[in-house]
């Protein structure tokens, strides 16, 4: 599905962007066998980033991206400080830049940089920082759907600010759009691409009774599910409160049938005891 963007927040011309988009490939496979370079300069396969058990945040920037980059990262950063689930712990984040000129050296100073900003330790090694030649960046591209342009007059990349959430196998889950993440959708996003392995109890029922608004970009209530669940409730409700009178009347249903049978017997209550 096509997705067009506002991209107020950078100061390309309107010939730059013009044409540029999104074309969502949900549930599709990445291309795991897609070499990149690493922020220590080692060679990887995208494929190594995804474990078969935690979700994987993955954009496409740069570092020297002199606006909308650094305004999505410190976005993501910022809600991500806001959220109990921990980058490396319980999911990861793969950054492949657009720029092959870009070098690994230049990876690990943005590297270093959101860790810091990040401010939790022993994540590190949930930070990823990709550099790589045009047909491995082009791979990604085409596989995720979306675009972006050289722009030679000012040695930039024309792009759109987007993050896609991928499951622990590698493929596409959710897009994300913006600088600002809403951090129930974000969390949401990442215990849905897990398929509940993370998260807690609490955000499984939740993503239970919502579902992803694509027009407003989170999540929000879906009317049957809550109905579904309202009326659950009351039921529970109904028994437990009940519970204890059913069982208070039939003990005493009891006793009056064994008062009963001992009249028919002859004898008295006091005699029986």
């Amino acid at each position: 599905m096509a997705c067009s963007v506002a991209t107020a927040q950078i100061n390309e011309t309107p010939a730059a962007l013009d044409g540029l988009d999104v074309q969502e490939h949900l549930n599709d496979q990445l291309p795991l066998d897609t070499k990149f370079t690493d922020r220590n300069g080692n060679v990887v396969r995208l494929g190594d980033f995804f474990d078969g058990e935690k979700p994987v945040i993955l954009s496409l920037n740069y570092s020297n991206c002199p606006m909308l980059c650094q305004q999505q990262f410190n976005g993501l950063i910022t809600t991500l400080r806001q959220m109990d689930p921990s980058v490396g712990k319980d999911f990861q984040i793969v950054s492949i830049s657009i720029d092959p000129k870009e070098t690994p050296q230049r990876a690990n100073d943005t590297f270093k940089r959101y860790y810091q900003e990040y401010g939790r330790a022993d994540t590190a090694n949930g930070w990823n920082f990709l550099v790589g030649t045009p047909r491995q960046i082009l791979a990604v591209s085409r596989a995720t759907g979306v675009q972006f342009r050289y722009v030679p007059e000012r040695d930039e990349y024309a792009h759109i600010a987007v993050a896609m959430i991928c499951t622990p196998d590698g493929r596409i889950s959710r897009y994300l759009y913006g600088i600002q993440f809403d951090e129930p959708t974000l969390r949401l996003s990442l215990v849905e691409a897990s398929e509940g392995k993370i998260g807690t109890t609490i955000d499984r029922v939740i993503l239970a009774c919502f579902m992803y608004d694509e027009t407003a970009g989170r999540y929000g209530p879906e009317a049957v599910k809550i109905m579904k669940l309202g009326a659950f409730t009351t039921v529970l409700c109904l028994v437990v409160g009940l519970a204890p009178f059913w069982v208070f009347r039939r003990r005493y249903q009891t006793y009056r049938n064994h008062i009963h049978s001992q009249h028919q017997e002859g004898q008295s209550p006091s005699q029986a005891t």
